[in-house]
C-alpha cells in the first residue's frame, strides 16, 4: 500500500491565553470521540484512497498512423537513355531532363507525377582528379546540410550496395522538402549526387507513407546502378 507523507496534527489540549503564551487546558467529550472517530473509521478508508489514487495505471500508448495513400506497386524498369550510368527505376516514374539554367549534361529527374515528388540525379565527371572529388563530395555534404536548419534530425549512412558500389546516405527527418539525399562514385572517372524532394509543402506524417514508399526506389536504384566504360 502507498503512503503519502501525511501530517496529522492532535490537539494535545494546549490552549493560547489573550497575550499569546500557552496554557494548557482540557478537551471536550467531543474532540475526544471526533478524534477516535477519526482514527477508527476514517483514516483507514482515507489511507485505502489515497494509495488507490496513487497507483500508476497501466497505459498502453495507441500505434501511430497515417493517411491512407494509394501507392503503386513497386515494379522497375532498365534507364534506357543514352547516360554514362544505367540503374532500374519504377514503372509508374517518367525521366525528365533538367531544365534547369545551370544543369549540365546527363542531369535528370526521376519523377513521380502521381506522388508529386521525383529524385534529381546530378552527374560529374572525376577525370581522375581528386581535387574534383574532393569538391564534388564538399557540395553533397554542404546541401545535405541546408535542411538541417528546418530538419529534426539527419542520420549519415555508408553503405555497399549489391552492384559493388560505394555510397553515402543522408536521412533526414522533420518538416523539409528533401528526406532522403545520397551520393556515390568509383573516385576516378564517375560521381553521381541524388536528391528526394516532394512538390508540396506538407507536413512529414501526411507524407510518410510515400516517403516510405520512395526510399525504397532509392535504394533499389542505388543497388542496380553501373557505370558505362
Amino acid at each position: 500500500m502507498c503512503f503519502n507523507q501525511v501530517r496529522f496534527a492532535v490537539d494535545n489540549g494546549e490552549q493560547k491565553t489573550e497575550n499569546g503564551e500557552r496554557g494548557v487546558g482540557k478537551a471536550t467529550k467531543i474532540e475526544k470521540g471526533f478524534i477516535g472517530t477519526f482514527f477508527l473509521y476514517l483514516l483507514p478508508l482515507y489511507l485505502l484512497v489515497s494509495s488507490c489514487n496513487s497507483a500508476t495505471p497501466d497505459y498502453v500508448p495507441k500505434p501511430k498512423g497515417y493517411p491512407r495513400m494509394d501507392l503503386p506497386p513497386q515494379t522497375y524498369q532498365l534507364l534506357k537513355e543514352d547516360h554514362p550510368y544505367s540503374f532500374e527505376y519504377s514503372k509508374s516514374a517518367v525521366i525528365l531532363p533538367d531544365t534547369f539554367r545551370m544543369a549540365e549534361p546527363h542531369w535528370i529527374f526521376v519523377a513521380y507525377p502521381t506522388l508529386n515528388a521525383s529524385i534529381q540525379l546530378t552527374y560529374k565527371p572525376v577525370q581522375n582528379s581528386l581535387q574534383r572529388l574532393s569538391g564534388f563530395i564538399n557540395d553533397a555534404y554542404r546541401l545535405a546540410g541546408k535542411h538541417q536548419v528546418r530538419a529534426t534530425g539527419m542520420r549519415e549512412r555508408v553503405i555497399r550496395t549489391k552492384s559493388g558500389q560505394t555510397a553515402v546516405v543522408f536521412d533526414l527527418s522533420g518538416d523539409v522538402p528533401s528526406y532522403t539525399q545520397f551520393f556515390t562514385t568509383d573516385s576516378t572517372a564517375h560521381y553521381l549526387r541524388g536528391a528526394l524532394y516532394f512538390t508540396v509543402a506538407d507536413k512529414q506524417d501526411s507524407l510518410q507513407p510515400a516517403i516510405d514508399y520512395l526510399k525504397k526506389d532509392v535504394m533499389h536504384l542505388l543497388n542496380t546502378l553501373k557505370w558505362k566504360k
